[in-house]
């Protein structure tokens, strides 16, 4: 092995640090001889791009949560903490923040849809529904819903709404198949209703979608269209039914009386006749 003077143990230089070395002389011809100060303009034009990337730092480390809403901060995509309302610090270009509406009243439709000329348009394929004595019905109603817990509504569902309809659909379908057309159409609807938000809330739950139900409200429950007429007819022939048990009941219990009311003469005159007899009897006695 041939000794080197500079390299005292025969050790060959490292390539890369001689890159690193060459790097940095470069980037140092790059800078003038006075500094990074000789970059920036003199005088007033440097103090004010001065203040202005204090005023950017400032605006990107400084954020306000109103008081109906929440902050979700979020570094490099991932959330880490949420805020309440009030002023907080944040690491600037790192952290953003997400400050969705906690306090606000959404609105999901199933079965129609509100057209921006405000008409409602009803939707066949969620708005049929089978209920539990085998009659279809066309149901419409809306789902209210507020926000729970921020982080799992921004990051847990994908889309909230549609996620809320297509699970308030299905739990109003379990509902109404286990209830008959006559309790869906007049004095069920409130037990429907409630137990619709029961079910769908369990249902939110269970994906962790950081939403509360605050209402399922009944919009619109009839017949579709094309079995309404023959609807219609079993309707009248079921009040026709029903006007005809109640005129035989009344006759039934006009005749009872007028029968209650004979059977008390006689009784009385049989009484009265029996006493005679026993007046007779004693007077002969």
């Amino acid at each position: 092995m041939t000794w080197d003077p500079k390299e005292p143990w025969g050790k060959k230089s490292d390539p890369l640090e001689a890159a690193l070395k060459q790097a940095k002389t470069q980037f140092t011809d790059l800078i003038p001889s006075g500094g990074l100060k000789n970059l920036l303009p003199s005088g007033g034009v440097r103090n004010i791009l001065i203040a202005g990337v204090l005023i950017l730092l400032v605006w990107q480390s400084v954020f306000i949560v109103a008081p109906d809403e929440e902050g979700v901060v979020k570094r490099f995509g991932v959330p880490v903490r949420t805020a309440d309302p009030g002023p907080h610090f944040k690491i600037p270009f790192v952290e953003t923040v997400l400050q969705p509406k906690v306090e606000k009243l959404f609105r999901v439709e199933v079965g129609f849809r509100t057209t921006q000329q405000g008409r409602q348009q009803r939707v066949l394929q969620e708005a049929l529904m089978l209920t539990g004595d085998m009659n279809i019905l066309g149901i419409e109603f809306i789902v209210q819903y507020k926000i729970k817990e921020a982080r799992d509504f921004l990051f847990n569902v994908a889309d909230i709404d549609e996620t809320i309809g297509k699970a308030a659909e299905a739990s109003m379908r379990e509902v109404v198949g286990k209830s008959k057309i006559d309790e869906a159409l007049t004095t069920g609807k409130a037990v429907i209703q409630a137990d619709t938000m029961t079910l769908l809330q369990t249902i939110l739950d269970q994906y962790q979608s950081g939403v509360q139900i605050a209402a399922v409200q009944l919009q619109d429950v009839d017949p579709p269209e094309a079995v309404a007429a023959a609807f219609k007819d079993v309707t009248n022939a079921k009040e026709d039914r029903e006007k005809v048990f109640a005129r035989m009941q009344a006759e039934r219990e006009q005749q009872a009386k007028q029968y209650r009311a004979e059977g008390a003469e006689e009784a009385q005159k049989i009484r009265s006749e029996a006493e005679k007899d026993l007046e007779i009897i004693l007077a002969q006695a």
